[in-house]
């Protein structure tokens, strides 16, 4: 197998990915904040690192993947004054806080599930590891660089830029930083306003609170991500995934509190994916642009014109590159749908085609255009994932297996050592390294099952000339979408229509 190469956020190059411990792959993503439901720009992410986990696990390595839920916290975003979501949320929706996050996190679940995505390794959440948070933020101010007023804790973000590169993650410039922070309510406190918190102290109404050395309060963002991944993963290592928009502060942060305690970069391999944009603004609240994922599947929202699979949106992010933005629109959902629904048919053709016996090409040229074409899907996949370059190399196969079925192509052009690879490159692609499933109404082999049977019965049917029951079957799939078509060898196939 040739190397896996990767996009570093942090060098912003491509780089031959080394695993720290040989054959085992340590991953951690930020999971989702479940105060509330999830958006279409939230599955970007975990459909991108769940190709990244499926595909190192195709590649022979044990991944351990830790993918956090975060479920408390206090959120200090770029531009916005800090606040705890849960709990602002819970307050809305007149539930308990730990009521508020169970509801949204069985949500998340389930929409993971309509993904296909597979369940990480360990899922911590927040609420869950306070005790290795405040361990952290102790062992930080003992080296010095925290500060503690009015029972909250700072990090002290200039001390740390003056030995260590704040900003390389996210090409953000410190001095800038501390001229061009914006006056939020609680800067009074700190020495420096880009300083973030990593405990804040809970006022009286404040329901989420721990107690700590420091008073009541809650922990800071930026930490629950760092403690969580210290434990699981050690002080170092291999990849850390998410979004584009949590390079800063969010990552940018938890490399700085990692590298003090823990003496040491934390991570190897930063992943990013791009965002997903609608008319090429950025999907989120803040936008008033957001569709839930129960709204995509639905249809029920303004902006859609039909619902959308879980399968089709997957399709979607996938056809273009984690990198590159991925504009929304109903015709690029649709425009997938179709494509899906092609490439699907020409893989349930594929499996049913008979290899022969032979071990020579009939036709050589072809045989080594298909070769050439099977070979690259590796290729581009150890190119940084590049998962629409194997798409488009499916795509440029599909013609070949259709006209196998239609005898355009003979069966001999092909030998059945390159049928075999061909059937099982475009299951282990499909399936195993993409998650996709058919999006055809019975994607399961119970309907195989019963189509074999109604198939039998009227191939019977037939040969005792009762063409009033074969016509009758024929009629009534074909009123469900379900087309017959009988082969030349005098066999049946089937499509969805």
């Amino acid at each position: 197998m040739s190397e896996l190469i990767v996009y570093n956020s942090y060098t912003r190059q491509k780089e031959i990915f080394k695993s720290i411990t040989p054959g085992h792959v340590g991953m951690y993503v930020c999971g989702p904040t479940v105060s509330g439901e999830s958006h279409l720009g939230h599955a970007r992410p975990y459909i991108t690192f769940d190709i990244v986990y499926r595909y190192l696990t195709y590649k022979g390595y044990k991944v351990r993947y830790v993918r956090n839920i975060t479920d408390a916290g206090h959120f200090e975003e770029e531009g916005r004054e800090a606040e705890d979501k849960v709990g602002k949320k819970a307050i809305l929706e007149k539930l308990e806080p730990m009521e508020l996050v169970q509801k949204y996190t069985n949500l998340f679940h389930w929409a993971m599930l309509q993904f296909n995505c597979v369940e990480p390794s360990i899922e911590p959440t927040a609420t869950g590891h306070i005790v290795e948070q405040l361990n952290m933020i102790e062992k930080i101010l003992e080296q010095g660089y925290a500060y503690v007023v009015n029972g909250s804790v700072y990090f002290d973000l200039k001390k740390y830029a003056a030995g260590n590169e704040y900003g390389k993650l996210s090409g953000r410039i410190i001095d800038d930083l501390l001229e061009t922070t914006r006056e939020l309510d609680g800067q009074e406190e700190k020495r420096d306003k880009a300083d973030f918190a990593l405990w804040k102290s809970a006022s009286p109404e404040h329901i989420m609170r721990w107690k700590s050395p420091w008073g009541d309060g809650f922990p800071g963002w930026h930490i629950e991500c760092s403690a969580m991944a210290t434990k699981y993963l050690g002080a170092e290592f291999d990849i850390h995934g998410g979004g584009m928009d949590l390079q800063f502060p969010h990552h940018e942060s938890e490399i700085a509190q990692s590298t003090i305690c823990n003496h040491k970069s934390p991570v190897r391999y930063w992943m990013h994916n791009n965002m997903i944009t609608i008319n090429g603004r950025k999907m989120g609240k803040s936008y008033n642009n957001v569709i839930k994922l129960t709204e995509m599947f639905s249809g029920d929202h303004p902006l859609l014109t039909q619902a959308f699979s879980a399968m089709t949106v997957r399709f979607f992010i996938l056809q273009s590159h984690y990198r590159s933005t991925l504009d929304f629109s109903c015709a690029a959902l649709e425009a997938s749908e179709r494509a899906l629904k092609r490439l699907w048919e020409a893989y349930e053709v594929l499996s049913r085609l008979e290899p022969g016996h032979a071990d020579t090409a009939g036709d050589t040229a072809l045989n080594e255009k298909v070769l050439k074409l099977l070979e690259e899907f590796e290729e581009f996949m150890n190119d940084d994932f590049s998962t629409p370059k194997v798409i488009a190399n499916m795509f440029d196969l599909a013609p070949v297996i259709n006209s196998i079925r239609d005898g355009h192509i003979a069966t001999g052009a092909l030998p059945a050592s390159t049928i075999i690879l061909l059937q099982d490159k475009f299951r282990v692609y499909l399936e195993d390294i993409f998650g996709l499933k058919s999006i055809h109404p019975g994607d399961n082999s119970a309907l195989a099952g019963i189509m074999q049977l109604l198939i039998d019965i009227r191939q019977e049917a037939k040969t005792k000339k009762d063409y009033a029951t074969s016509d009758k079957i024929r009629k009534q799939l074909s009123s469900l979408g379900i087309l017959l078509k009988d082969e030349k060898d005098g066999s049946m196939s089937y499509t969805f229509d």
